[in-house]
């Protein structure tokens, strides 16, 4: 008799863990997964993999950044924090601030950092690079005085 009721009452879960999602709860998911993947925003978390060194505006040297140190970006809607693990002290380098882009270009404006970053911070807070962004993968250029690619930082989307 026991094992009526053990059969009846998992029978029962079975069904109601099986019901069908509601239409609205199905369209509210293709719309935000549509919204995702047309979405080339830099809101998300970015880990550095390497860099370009730029000579008359094209790449001379690259190198990947696995073997110095790790370092990862994150974007909310308005704010940007960046921490670096170095071997040596791994609370010793990161940024926080606000950040804007568009038309292919980032400025970020730290508010405090690290010990070495608030020193950087006290003379100059903003930093403005080109963005070259797709929906994985982003490069901030640097540029000289007169507009021409010095060295970028190369990053990938984790999250």
């Amino acid at each position: 008799m026991k094992s009526k009721w053990l059969i009846l009452i998992m029978v029962l879960m079975l069904v109601v863990a099986c019901k069908d999602q509601s239409k609205t709860d199905v369209e509210t998911i293709e719309v935000e997964t549509e919204m995702k993947a047309n979405d080339n925003s830099l809101m998300g978390t970015w880990e550095l993999v390497g860099f370009y060194n730029y000579n008359d505006n094209v790449v001379v040297d690259s190198f990947s950044n696995n073997t110095i140190s790790r370092q990862v970006k994150m974007y909310t809607d308005s704010k940007v924090m960046w921490c670096k693990l170095l071997k040596t002290d791994s609370i010793e380098f990161f940024g926080y601030g606000s950040y804007d882009y568009d038309d292919g270009h980032l400025t970020e404006v730290l508010d405090f950092g690290s010990a070495f970053m608030n020193e950087v911070i006290a003379e100059n807070k903003e930093f403005n690079f080109q963005l070259e962004l797709s929906e994985d993968r982003f490069e901030q250029i640097e540029l000289d005085d007169d507009g021409n690619k010095i060295y970028s930082e190369n990053y990938v989307r984790i999250e």
